[in-house]
C-alpha cells in the first residue's frame, strides 16, 4: 500500500515540476506513515513540510497543490490537509480489501521482498565456548540470531550463519584439567581440584566417556578417548569434541542450523594471527611499551590503546578477534552482524579500530552488533538459577524440556535484545490469552478450524470465487483486521533492516488479537454465501500471515489445539 501511494505522490510532484511549481532538481524523500486515529485517514505524509522551503511556499499551500495534482486512481477516496501541512489519505474499501488477494496468491511468499538484492550477509551468533552446556543466555542469542537469519533471507539477502568456537586459551586449559581431575577420582571438594575448574555433573559424564574410550562424531572430526589420564592433550581434544557435540544437540533441539563452524584455533594453525600482527606493525600503528606490544586504537575512536601481545607472551583476545573479522571481510560479506551478549559491549569499538588499522578498505561501522541483555527465569514467583547438570547455571535444554521449543523460542525473542528479559515458566506453560505463544497459535488453529467446519456443513469454498465478494467485508472489525494484514510486509522489512525480530513477535500478538476479536463478534459461516465466502477468505488470509510470521521466529503454526 505504501509503495503504491509513494508512486502516486511522486507522479503528483512530477506534475508540479512540469508546471514550474517545484524545481526540477529537487530530491524528495517521500515518507508515509500509518495514522493512529482513523478519523485522520489511513496513511499520512509530511512531504509538503519537507519541500516547502525549496518550493518557497507555505506547507499547507503546497500540500493543497500536491493533493490537486494526484492522478486519478482507485486507491485514494479523498485527501485532507491537517495541522501545519500533513496530507492525510483515506483509502478506498477496494484497496484495503486487495490485501486478501495478495496474501492468497502469494501464500508463504507474502511479506518477502528483494531488499537485499542477493548481497552476502553473515550472522554470527551463540559462539559459546565449548566448555559446558548452553545456558539460557546462549538460548536468547540463538533465538534472536536465527530469527535474524530468517528475516534477512525473507528480504532477499544471501545469508550465511556462523558459530565461532573459542577452542583455544585458558578456559579450554581449565576444561582439560577439570576432566583430568575427574578421571583421577578428584572431586571439586578436594584440595587438589583445579582452582578455576568446572564443577558441573557434565564434567563427570565427560570423564566417564573418555575413560570408556567413546568415539565422538563432531561436525568436522571424529575423536576417540584413549582413556590415558596422563595425556592432557588427548583429554583436551576429546573434551572439546564432546562438548561441541552436546551443544550441537541442544541447537538441533532448538531448530537452529549453522552453515559454518569456525574454530579459533585455525587462526593460529593457519597463520592468520601472525599475518594480522605483521600487517598492523607494517602500517605503523603498533608500539612497544612495558615489554608488551600495543595497538594505537585511539587513532580510530577507542578510549585507550590496546595490548595485542602480553609481556609474558601470548596474545590477548582482541587480536584473534581482529584476525577473525578480517577473514570474514575476505570471504566477501558486505554485511556482518554479530549477535552477542551485552558483556561484549567493550569489544565493539576495539574490533572496529583494529580493522581500520589494517587499512583494507573496511567500512568504519563494520561489523554490525546486536547485543542482548541477560535473561532471568522465574517459576512460582522465584528466580530459577541452577541446573544440577551444569552446576552453576540454568541450561537451555532444561528450559526446552520444561516448556517446549515453541514457547522457549518465542519468549526469548519477544523483547528487544537491548532489554533485560524475564522468562516466566508458569506463563509459558499456561493455556490462556495471557500466554502470547498460545494466543497466537490458537488464532492460527482457529483459522484452520473454519475450513474443517465448512466441510462438515457440506459447503464448498474456492478462493477465486470468494475474491469476487470481498466488498461484503464492511464490519469495522473486518476493516481493522484488513489494515493489520496490510502492515505485515512493512513489519518484516523494518525488523530485517533494524535487526529487531521482536517487532514480528509484537505484530503477531496484535494480529491475533484483532482476529480473535472479529471471530468472537461475528458469525463466519452464515447462510448468505457471498458474506460467508468473503469472511472465510479473510480468515484464511489471517492464518497464512500468522504462519508466515511464526516461521520467521522458528515457531510452529499448529492446525489443531
Amino acid at each position: 500500500m505504501k509503495e503504491q501511494l509513494t508512486t502516486l505522490i511522486q507522479q503528483a510532484l512530477d506534475t508540479l515540476i512540469a508546471q514550474g511549481v517545484l524545481a526540477a532538481d529537487i530530491a524528495p524523500q517521500i515518507q508515509i506513515d500509518r495514522t493512529r486515529d482513523k478519523s485522520h485517514g489511513d496513511l499520512a505524509s509530511n512531504i509538503a513540510l519537507t519541500l516547502a522551503k525549496p518550493a518557497q511556499r507555505k506547507p499547507r499551500e503546497l500540500a493543497d497543490l500536491i493533493c490537486a495534482a494526484l492522478p486519478a486512481n482507485s486507491l485514494v477516496t479523498r485527501t485532507e490537509v491537517a495541522g501545519p501541512g500533513f496530507i492525510n489519505f483515506f483509502l478506498s474499501d477496494d484497496s484495503n480489501q486487495a490485501v486478501i488477494r495478495r496474501i492468497l496468491e502469494q501464500g508463504k511468499a507474502f511479506g518477502t521482498s528483494d531488499t537485499g538484492r542477493g548481497r552476502k550477509v553473515q550472522v554470527e551468533f551463540v559462539s559459546a565456548n565449548p566448555t559446558g552446556p548452553l545456558h539460557v543466555g546462549h538460548g536468547r542469542g540463538a533465538a534472536v540470531g536465527d530469527s535474524l537469519c530468517r528475516l534477512l533471507a525473507a528480504t532477499g539477502w544471501d545469508v550465511a550463519s556462523e558459530f565461532y568456537y573459542n577452542d583455544a586459551g585458558a578456559q579450554i586449559d581449565n576444561l582439560a584439567l577439570s576432566v583430568q581431575a575427574r578421571c583421577k577420582g578428584v572431586t571439586p571438594e578436594d584440595p587438589e581440584w583445579p582452582q578455576d575448574g568446572y564443577r558441573g555433573d557434565y564434567i563427570t559424564e565427560l570423564a566417564q566417556a573418555y575413560l570408556r574410550g567413546d568415539t565422538i562424531d563432531a561436525e568436522d572430526r571424529h575423536v576417540s578417548g584413549s582413556g590415558d589420564v596422563e595425556d592432557l592433550e588427548d583429554i583436551r581434544q576429546f573434551a572439546v569434541a564432546y562438548l561441541r557435540r552436546e551443544q550441537d544437540m541442544d541447537l538441533k533441539a532448538f531448530a537452529v542450523h549453522f552453515d559454518v563452524y569456525f574454530l579459533e584455533s585455525s587462526l593460529y594453525t593457519e597463520g592468520a594471527v601472525e599475518r594480522t600482527v605483521a600487517r598492523l606493525i607494517e602500517n605503523g600503528h603498533c608500539y612497544e611499551k612495558d615489554g608488551a606490544l600495543w595497538l594505537r586504537t585511539t587513532e580510530f575512536g577507542d578510549d585507550k590503546d590496546r595490548v595485542m601481545r602480553k609481556r609474558e607472551g601470548g596474545y590477548t583476545y582482541f587480536l584473534p578477534d581482529v584476525a577473525y573479522h578480517l577473514n570474514k571481510w575476505q570471504r566477501g560479506f558486505v554485511r556482518v552482524i554479530n549477535e552477542q551478549g551485552a558483556d561484549h559491549h567493550s569489544t565493539v569499538t576495539r574490533v572496529r579500530a583494529g580493522l581500520q588499522a589494517l587499512e583494507q578498505g573496511i567500512p568504519q561501522d563494520w561489523p554490525d552488533y546486536v547485543l542482548h541483555q541477560m535473561v532471568t527465569v522465574m517459576r512460582d514467583g522465584e528466580e530459577v538459577k541452577l541446573s544440577k547438570r551444569a552446576g552453576s547455571y540454568l541450561t537451555l535444554r532444561d528450559l526446552i524440556d520444561e516448556v517446549g521449543r515453541d514457547a522457549t523460542r518465542f519468549f526469548l525473542v519477544a523483547r528487544a535484545p537491548s532489554s533485560q528479559l524475564t522468562f516466566d515458566i508458569d506463563l509459558a506453560l499456561s493455556q490462556s490469552n495471557d500466554n502470547p505463544v498460545y494466543y497466537i497459535q490458537y488464532a492460527h488453529a482457529r483459522s484452520c478450524s473454519v475450513m474443517r467446519k465448512l466441510a462438515e456443513l457440506g459447503w464448498e469454498w474456492q478462493a477465486q470465487s470468494a475474491l469476487q465478494h470481498l466488498d461484503q467485508l464492511q464490519e469495522e472489525h473486518e476493516k481493522s483486521l484488513l489494515r493489520q494484514l496490510d502492515r505485515y510486509p512493512e513489519v518484516v522489512a523494518g525488523a530485517a533492516l533494524n535487526c529487531e525480530p521482536h517487532l514480528v513477535a509484537a505484530y503477531l500478538r496484535e494480529l491475533a488479537g484483532d482476529f480473535h476479536t472479529w471471530y468472537n463478534a461475528h458469525k463466519m459461516l452464515v447462510e448468505e454465501q457471498a458474506v460467508r465466502d468473503a469472511r472465510v477468505a479473510l480468515s484464511q488470509a489471517t492464518g497464512q500471515v500468522i504462519a508466515n510470521g511464526l516461521e520467521l521466529l522458528g515457531v510452529s503454526a499448529p492446525e489443531v489445539m
